[in-house]
């Protein structure tokens, strides 16, 4: 991809100096026309070096679908690029550990699909088009970008196959790889992976390895307070994590853990008016810290929703941050 990269921007400088050179012999309107034809059929030609490149690059990724769809857990292009940089940054050994799906306690999952994709059981081609929308107006609003909304499967693609490089190419890859992505596997494959692959912290990958990392303990032994915490850690990792807490992993870990038991609560007295998929309203209260009074937070459905554990924090009440007991 950086090779690709680099190529491109040498092509697009060929041409800039190109079209300079065109310009300064157009020294009476005649010659404009016949200028802006060749620089015209220059730029076609450009174009359709980078669409040809960039499809040369997505046939060297191209995997095997029904092996990623039906074999284990696969390496990540996000974690090869981690053990090829790790020691020319000094960084951490890799901490990986993928776990089948079913050994994920429901729990961390729900934190999880709560944190980063609310709609993720609902959405039909890998994509949150209200949550596009509306993180674009706000982006509009403020002037730079503040928030993304890119979904579970999004995240996923990007994790399977692209590199951490920032550039519209590959947020286009990104979007073709997601689309063919919902059409091979399984949502619950789907998040199977990404709860295996997704980062946690620098060089822990997965929530058993991030588990294990910060308090000594397997994924299947964390409490509710903990499972927030793991999902608070997903914007930004390495930055903000259960050793690095952080005013903004505060925050998010708040407002996750008063989601999660606002949920809960939605599931078992008020079942009936609030059906798995539907909405349950945000009570007020001590709660509405995290979720404000009148606001709305979706009950995920399909098998994450089964399953309301014990919160151990009295109704009202926000547990603790869980600190680390293993320092990174």
């Amino acid at each position: 991809m950086a090779r690709a990269g680099n190529t491109l921007a040498h092509a697009i400088r060929v041409w800039v100096i190109y079209w300079q050179v065109m310009m300064a012999k157009a020294r009476h309107p005649g010659r404009r026309s016949a200028v802006s034809a060749v620089l015209l059929r220059w730029a076609l030609r450009l174009f359709l070096l980078f669409v040809v490149g960039d499809l040369v690059y997505l046939a060297s990724v191209w995997p095997d679908w029904q092996r990623i769809a039906h074999g284990p857990v696969p390496e990540t292009r996000f974690i090869r690029h981690y053990v090829s940089v790790r020691a020319a940054h000094h960084w951490p050994r890799l901490r990986w550990k993928p776990v089948p799906l079913w050994e994920i306690p429901k729990t961390v999952q729900r934190a999880v699909i709560v944190a980063e994709d609310s709609r993720f059981w609902q959405e039909k081609d890998g994509f949150d088009f209200p949550a596009i929308r509306d993180a674009f107006l706000y982006n509009l609003r403020k002037g730079h970008i503040v928030y993304g909304a890119s979904t579970i499967t999004q995240q996923t693609a990007k994790n399977l196959f692209l590199t951490p490089s920032r550039n519209f190419l590959r947020k286009g890859n990104e979007a073709l790889l997601t689309w063919i992505l919902v059409h091979h596997l399984s949502k619950s494959r789907i998040l199977e992976i990404y709860l295996d692959t997704a980062q946690f912290g620098r060089g822990i990958y997965g929530v058993e390895a991030a588990s294990r990392a910060y308090w000594g303990l397997s994924v299947t032994q964390l409490s509710l307070a903990q499972a927030a915490a793991l999902a608070a850690s997903l914007p930004s990792p390495v930055d903000n994590n259960p050793a690095h807490q952080g005013r903004f992993f505060v925050h998010h870990y708040r407002k996750i853990f008063g989601q999660l038991t606002l949920l809960y609560q939605a599931r078992q007295p008020v079942a009936a008016s609030a059906p798995s998929g539907q909405t349950a309203v945000v009570p007020a209260g001590p709660v509405a810290a995290s979720a404000p009074s009148g606001q709305t937070a979706v009950v995920p459905a399909g098998p994450v929703a089964a399953g309301a554990p014990a919160t151990g924090v009295p109704s009202g009440q926000t547990a603790p941050v869980p600190v680390s007991v293993h320092p990174q």
